[in-house]
């Protein structure tokens, strides 16, 4: 009879160091600790698992040890010393031997070691891999090079199409066999790839001539999509204890930058950031950002967007042509901010999701305490 295999999270389930109730049991009877400490602790390890203890520290685990970081340059050294080799034949031979060398290794560094930076280079090699090898198959880059040239945008926005669904098939497959929480990160951007080159390609020339570029308005609706696939993961987890919460991680990882950028670039914000209104206006969108990533428990949104939030500090700021002295003023205005908010993430989280609705409040992480 087969085995079923468990959930884990990176070296929780196999690890041998997590203490379970009988082994308190034991330390009460051996006088290592007395009962009340032992009740204490079963009762914060079944908050915690509510998400009523812990703190908000967004954690995710990329290191088991310094011999991932020792593993990872050793899979780095060979997956590229191969796919040189391999280029003396073909661009697809290249990729295929990425591709499959990357998928045994896996069996070994994630199915059996489980170790997590490995198994992360190991996954974004073999998507790679899968991607790089699809757009050999249909002429590589220089074909992309002829169609640019020619004006094609359907030829393009085909090719690329069918090699973002290749790469969403890849990572679909690795998910399968592998689980490593960064894969559905992977396949959503795949996806978005395909949906984004597809929709371009069909639609765009229609906007073109209507003198709007869709491909801000398609990035920030597959950033939509990511983060609400994003969220949905971090419903199933709300304590953030298990393998679903690093899945939902890297999601927001990738969402930020899709939702970021077309707000602030695609509005005409940044372009006209160098007027006041134009500069608070940004500052304003930065804070909102700030406000519903405390709300989810989430720094990502925050971090994609600083650069902009001290761009347009720095405009309000500046003092004639001196762009160092606005420039230091936006710097340290943003990193107070951010260490304050560092310092008191706790608090403020729970100042604000206590103010919020209480259908709201229960899809959310609770505040630690």
């Amino acid at each position: 009879m087969a085995v079923p295999r468990r959930p884990w999270r990176w070296g929780a389930a196999a690890d041998p160091r997590v203490i379970e109730e009988r082994d308190l049991d034991a330390a009460v009877a051996a006088g290592v600790i007395d009962a009340p400490t032992r009740e204490r602790l079963v009762q914060f390890s079944r908050d915690l698992k509510r998400g009523t203890a812990g703190g908000d520290e967004e954690s995710f685990r990329l290191l088991t040890g310094f011999n991932d970081i020792f593993v990872a340059i050793a899979i780095g050294l060979l997956l590229v010393a191969l796919a040189g080799i391999a280029s003396l034949v073909s661009e697809l031979a290249a990729a295929l031997v990425v591709a499959g060398t990357s998928w045994l290794l896996a069996e070994y560094f994630t199915r059996q070691r489980r170790m997590a930076l490995p198994s992360i280079l190991l996954l974004l090699a073999f998507v790679g891999a899968s991607l790089w090898a699809a757009l050999s198959l249909l002429g590589g880059v220089a074909r992309l090079g002829e169609g640019a040239e020619a004006g094609q945008a359907l030829q393009i926005s085909s090719i690329l199409a069918s090699v973002g669904g290749a790469g969403a098939v890849a990572a679909t497959a690795h998910w399968w066999r592998f689980r490593v929480p960064i894969t559905i990160a992977a396949g959503a951007a795949a996806i978005s790839l395909a949906a984004i080159s597809l929709a371009g390609g069909v639609l765009g020339p229609a906007f073109a001539l209507a003198g709007t570029n869709i491909l801000t308005l398609l990035v920030l609706i597959c950033g939509v999509g990511v983060f609400t696939l994003a969220m949905a993961f971090d419903a199933r987890d709300p304590a953030r204890i298990t393998r679903w919460s690093d899945v939902a991680f890297w999601l927001h990882l990738l969402a930020a930058p899709m939702l970021v950028h077309p707000l602030f670039n695609g509005t005409g914000l940044v372009e006209s950031a160098g007027q006041p209104v134009a500069a608070a206006l940004v500052v304003l969108a930065f804070l909102l950002l700030t406000l519903v990533a405390l709300a989810i428990d989430r720094r990502a949104l925050i971090v994609s967007g600083l650069g902009y939030a001290i761009f347009a500090i720095q405009t309000l700021v500046k003092q004639g042509n001196d762009l160092s002295i606005s420039t230091n003023v936006g710097l340290l205005i943003v990193g107070l901010m951010l260490v304050l908010l560092s310092a008191g993430w706790r608090s403020a989280r729970a100042l604000l999701v206590h103010r919020l609705p209480l259908g709201l409040q229960a899809k959310l992480p609770a505040p630690a305490r």
